[in-house]
């Protein structure tokens, strides 16, 4: 019963796919690699990444994660990781359907839904990452949200349905649980993922942790334990993993101004900064910015005709 509707899946992503990810239905991604791609440090956000075909890996802080043709994830917070497709080839690409989530739309579906029809809260904060089967009717869910891209003039009345049908699945499967307090504002993955949100808008900024705990209603404690819970690293970890992406993404436009980019993220030190964007990225700032502006430029070159 799965195959039929993960079948289908593969055609419809395949067809569909596009170099800028994006679709005509807000919200929804299309994700296609033809060949095996290096770790790439990125970011997930709040969102729903189901895998059609191909195997995808990533590392979270010491937690390494794998997910292929038939699994999803559910990331409920933004999260700095390390991932690649470790399987494509230009005959069988990696395909993926990503959904971003929101918590006003999860909290709707919930205020709606009868409490005896939906999991149980999770009693611990939940990690921020989670990786399960797909059940047949989330796969066909996907289908049928997807088959409106061959319908555009249906995307805006049945679209919103379907996403919702889509929260529905996940709320009443294997991650149901963490579902649920992602959508209720006084959870404690909510007041986690708010204490994210600030350390990702203030990242070039020194903080006091004690600060941000207060901010979200917790001991040092309890912060101290409930972050690492979601986030797979301390606040200073996440807020180091933020400095360096962001700084790798400066690097890549302006490679020869390495001291400019240290302090625009936040370090006060140009050697801590080569030191740890080493140990992050596997080569010096210099060295790695050369090599992504050169890759950059390739990509936008227009081709020989």
């Amino acid at each position: 019963m799965v195959g039929m509707p993960l079948d289908e899946l593969r055609v419809l992503l395949g067809r569909h796919a596009r170099p800028e990810l994006g679709t005509s239905i807000a919200d929804v991604r299309i994700f296609r690699a033809d060949r095996p791609d290096p770790p790439t440090p990125t970011t997930y956000g709040r969102v729903l990444a189901l895998v059609a075909q191909g195997t995808k890996r990533f590392a979270l802080g010491d937690r390494v994660y794998e997910y292929q043709a038939g699994d999803y994830l559910v990331a409920s917070v933004d999260l700095p990781v390390t991932a690649h497709f470790a399987r494509a080839s230009p005959e069988e690409p990696a395909l993926g359907f990503g959904l971003t989530l929101h918590p006003a739309a999860v909290a709707e579906v919930l205020l709606q839904a009868d409490p005896a029809d939906l999991p149980a809260p999770a009693t611990d904060v939940p990690a921020g990452l989670a990786v399960s089967r797909a059940p047949v009717e989330l796969l066909d869910a996907a289908v049928r949200l997807l088959r409106l891209l061959d319908q555009p003039r249906d995307i805006p009345m049945i679209a919103p349905l379907i996403k919702r049908e889509i929260i529905w699945r996940l709320l009443t499967g294997e991650q149901g649980g963490v579902l649920r307090q992602f959508g209720l504002p006084d959870s404690s993955l909510s007041h986690i993922a708010r204490a994210v949100q600030w350390i990702r808008d203030n990242y070039a900024r020194p903080f006091r942790v004690e600060d941000v705990a207060q901010q979200a209603g917790m001991s040092v404690s309890a912060f101290h334990r409930n972050f690492q819970a979601v986030t797979s690293m301390s606040p200073i970890q996440y807020q180091k993993q933020i400095r360096l992406q962001r700084a790798r993404l400066l690097l890549a436009a302006s490679p020869g101004d390495i001291a400019g980019v240290s302090r625009r993220v936040g370090y006060e030190s140009p050697a801590q900064f080569s030191r740890e964007y080493r140990r992050q990225f596997g080569g010096p700032p210099r060295q790695d910015a050369a090599r992504l502006h050169a890759r950059t430029a390739a990509r936008v070159t227009p081709r020989d005709s």
